[in-house]
């Protein structure tokens, strides 16, 4: 249970704050709760923690009480909110799905880039601009060197040219981050380049590599 509304003034105005409350209220309360999640994996060393989406829980309610009411898991109030699943077109469940069945049965290679990107994308996601930096200085250096120009698709080849030339980017990125002199602009830069090594790999996972 996380608090994240100022006290009401009274039951209508608490009824009234339930009314209009909803995804907006649970994105909010997702993200102090991963900024909790995130310090207590740092402070307990335990890699094994990792941030809650929308989609996560069981069950999510929102709702108000009394200040002792709520510390006990109680409620005055509260509704069950339904967050609905993100619809996803027919064709790239199938793909999905196809390259998970290619990936256990050992006609694919998992690489150590596709890892990186994940956990870069997870960093950015989550506000931490700095790590995901980091992060996507390695995953590109581990993508320039799994996946080889030779004897690759035409169209692969154009995107491994263009993270070829981001490298350098991306490098001058993880240097700022190091620096810890981080602006605004980091986010902006890694997330561009992110996206270009993602869709590479989306072009190597159609193709079958």
């Amino acid at each position: 249970m996380i608090a994240l509304e100022a006290p009401f003034a009274d039951v209508r105005d608490a009824d009234a704050w339930l009314r209009r409350a909803g995804i907006p209220e649970l994105d909010a309360a997702l993200v102090a709760l991963n900024r909790l999640l995130h310090a207590f994996r740092l402070a307990s060393a335990n890699p094994a923690l990792t941030p809650v989406d929308r989609h996560a829980p069981l069950a999510v309610r929102i709702g108000y009480g009394a200040g002792e009411q709520v510390a006990e898991g109680l409620w005055t109030r509260a509704l069950e909110l339904i967050a609905r699943s993100p619809r996803r077109s027919r064709r790239r469940l199938l793909s999905s799905q196809a390259r998970l069945a290619a990936l256990l049965s050992g006609r694919q290679v998992a690489l150590a880039c596709e890892e990186l990107a994940l956990r870069a994308r997870l960093d950015l996601d989550h506000g931490r601009p700095r790590e995901a930096a980091l992060q996507l200085r390695v995953a590109f250096e581990a993508a320039l060197a799994e996946l080889p120009r030779e004897g690759c698709a035409a169209q692969l080849r154009e995107r491994l040219d263009e993270l070829a030339v981001l490298e350098r980017e991306v490098a001058e990125a993880a240097r700022t981050a190091l620096a810890g002199s981080a602006d605004g602009t980091l986010g902006e830069v890694v997330g561009a380049a992110l996206g270009r090594l993602e869709s590479a790999l989306r072009a190597r996972a159609a193709l079958g590599g």
